[in-house]
């Protein structure tokens, strides 16, 4: 039945554009809409720093329609007005409280950029507009929810609140904060994916439950009195005042949080505040196929509100319309990344039947063109577990499954996700399925069956294919925890090979990082000759971006890998960053002076010159560095070059003439 009323419920809509927004199938946006629906007052108030999106690529979608199916009032108010508590008496107190979420990702990465610079477009805003949320929007919309109610019940989730759970440094206060449940003043936090955490949440607050005395759901984080006995056994205690003067401490209560984020072996962590003690309990488990099938099958709009058309929709949507995703987690486990930290390394999958289904769906819409333009997840080609051992014991706290060597219990298979692919090229009106989610290359390379290898180059590259290669030095790929540059040099040999086999023309897209902890200068220099090699001219280059939740943020800050505590060297010079990235993008003519200097200060000036092994031509530039050692410097202490010589004696002898005229 559940899955029946998800499908009906997405054809209604396109047969009644005309309808309210309430009867096109959307939840109440506003006091009017929750009129219409005949309540008094919501069970839930959900508040977002998004714009309200009915798709389940958007959290808010997810998790309103989880709480709609079991029962619950739900109604959105998204990105109120938080100068003031007015916008948040938009309804009536809520029955149960409110839900609090920053949106798909976090409020300063959605402002700033890596140079804190300000952006200039919102994706998850109408119009693309900045401005439709505060800095830190968990804590400023809670905080203003307590103005307006008082002591109602307050939780917290979404990306935002996951990944400060505990103590964490934040780059752009260059600091370690205080975990964002004690900022927020909020009554209890959620993490990871919160599907069954919030439905046993609710059940207990609808059973009459105080909030205050919620203290047993897993995957949930409170705040109560210091010495207030712990549900879970508990792995690690950590004062916050240590955390927030010592590196050291601060990177080994991170390398405890990260090795307790398996809902199997995981514990509770305790971290005090004063005469306050914050307990993160242990992770829910992840939602197995047949949960996963049913949520994807709620009956989701899979469009933007209507009220935002006006403003141009909302951007967001864009990606991920013709999209599908058919799995959770990710045992790739990058250092930079943070899915290990919010989704978890054990890897679930939704069943091919359910998959079809949202594919039908698609395919229904007025705007379909026949093109599936993503069936992906954190990672695309993973379904399962990377092994059995994983469902018993949890996944390993000491090392990686893939990185930098493949494990030897490492089960690689991509027949179900064939399977899976071909099904959905077999539907009526679809001409063809892309995948433009994140493929890991060695998961691949570590497959002895080509088969999915050459479906995809044959069947599901879109012109380019986007990998994550990230570097080319074996030092700073083990910082970021991913292999040898040797298995992606293989995938790209045999990607080109196929791709001829088949008589097509199609280019790979590598993801590049520079300036990644342990990457010195010399190793950014190393990565421009071997693009230079492989005749890659990026466009786009990523500099490292210390987000919460990651290790490498954590290297970035303490100069230590929290995994196994060893020292990690982190450049905090501007300036070498700025000569990383241009490194990187040698070719270009405004990176001249920059990849000039940076050779000199690495000691290769065998690769400035015209030959073909060179990254740059001489030039006219700046001796900012030993400019004594430099020859054909100006009292200026410029470098002139050849040309400027000549052009400056033919001056001379121009205005003596002049003179004897």
């Amino acid at each position: 039945m559940l899955l029946q009323k998800g499908i009906r419920g997405n054809t209604r809509l396109y047969t009644h554009m005309a309808d309210s927004a309430i009867k096109q199938g959307f939840l109440p946006l506003c006091r009017a809409d929750m009129d219409e629906c005949g309540w008094d007052r919501p069970d839930f108030v959900y508040v977002t720093g998004d714009a309200y999106v009915d798709h389940p690529s958007f959290g808010t979608a997810i998790i309103s329609r989880v709480l709609e199916n079991a029962g619950y009032r739900i109604a959105i108010l998204a990105q109120p007005d938080y100068k003031s508590a007015d916008a948040f008496r938009e309804y009536p107190r809520p029955r149960l409280g409110f839900l609090v979420s920053a949106g798909n990702i976090d409020s300063m990465v959605a402002h700033y950029t890596v140079s804190k610079k300000k952006r200039n477009y919102d994706y998850y805003s109408p119009g693309g507009i900045m401005g439709k949320r505060p800095d830190r929007a968990v804590i400023v919309y809670c905080n203003r929810i307590r103005e307006a109610f008082g002591d109602v019940p307050i939780l917290i989730g979404g990306l935002e609140a996951s990944l400060r759970r505990h103590a964490h440094y934040d780059y752009w206060d260059n600091k370690v904060r205080r975990s964002i449940l004690v900022d927020s003043r909020a009554d209890i936090l959620t993490y990871g994916m919160g599907e069954n955490i919030i439905l046993r949440i609710a059940a207990l607050l609808d059973k009459g439950v105080p909030v205050k005395k919620i203290r047993d759901v897993r995957g949930s984080v409170y705040l109560a009195k210091k010495g207030e006995r712990v549900h879970f056994d508990v792995a690690g205690e950590f004062d916050y005042n240590d955390l927030k003067s010592s590196k050291e401490a601060y990177a080994k209560a991170f390398g405890v949080q990260y090795k307790n984020t398996d809902a199997v072996s995981g514990k509770a962590i305790i971290e005090y505040y004063d005469d306050k003690q914050l307990v993160a309990n242990p992770p829910m488990p992840p939602l197995e196929r047949e949960e996963l099938d049913r949520v994807y099958a709620l009956p989701y709009t899979r469009r933007v509100h209507p009220s935002y058309d006006a403003l141009g929709s909302v951007p967001g949507i864009n990606e991920v319309k013709f999209s599908i995703t058919h799995t959770r987690g990710c045992f790739g486990a990058c250092n930079f990344c943070a899915i290990a930290y919010h989704q978890g390394r054990t890897v679930r999958s939704r069943s091919i039947d359910s998959v079809l289904r949202e594919a039908e769906i698609i395919t229904q819409m007025p705007d379909f063109k026949g093109y599936i333009h993503d069936v992906g997840g954190p990672t695309a080609n993973f379904r399962y577990p990377s092994c059995e051992k994983q469902l018993k014991d949890g996944v390993c706290s000491n090392r990686k499954c893939l990185a930098p060597k493949p494990c030897k219990n490492l089960e690689v298979d991509h027949s179900e996700y064939i399977e899976l692919l071909k099904r959905i090229e077999a539907l009526p009106r679809v001409k063809r399925v892309f995948i433009r989610s994140g493929i890991r290359f060695d998961y691949v390379m570590y497959d002895k069956n080509e088969e999915f290898f050459k479906r995809l180059v044959s069947h599901h590259v879109s012109g380019q294919l986007k990998v994550a290669p990230e570097h080319c030095s074996a030092n700073v790929l083990s910082c970021m925890g991913k292999p040898d540059i040797s298995v992606y040099e293989a995938f790209r040999k045999r990607f080109f090979e196929l791709t001829k086999s088949f008589n097509l023309e199609q280019y790979l897209v590598p993801y590049l990082m520079s300036s990644h902890p342990g990457s010195r200068l010399e190793d950014a220099v190393e990565l421009a000759l071997y693009l230079k090699s492989i005749g890659m001219k990026p466009e786009q280059v990523q500099d490292f971006y210390p987000t919460p939740g990651t290790a490498s943020t954590v290297m970035f800050y303490t100069g230590i890998d929290p995994i196994s505590g060893k020292k990690i060297y982190v450049s905090s010079d501007y300036e070498q960053k700025k000569m990383q990235r241009a490194l990187l993008q040698y070719t270009k003519s405004e990176n001249a002076e920059l990849v000039r200097h940076a050779l000199r200060k690495c000691h290769r000036e065998d690769l400035i010159g015209y030959s073909k092994d060179c990254l740059v031509r001489p030039g006219y530039t700046k001796a900012l560095t030993n400019p004594a050692s430099d020859k054909g410097k100006t009292k200026a202490g410029k470098r002139t070059s050849d040309t400027t010589k000549r052009k400056s004696k033919a001056t001379i002898v121009k205005n003596k003439s002049k003179k004897k005229r």
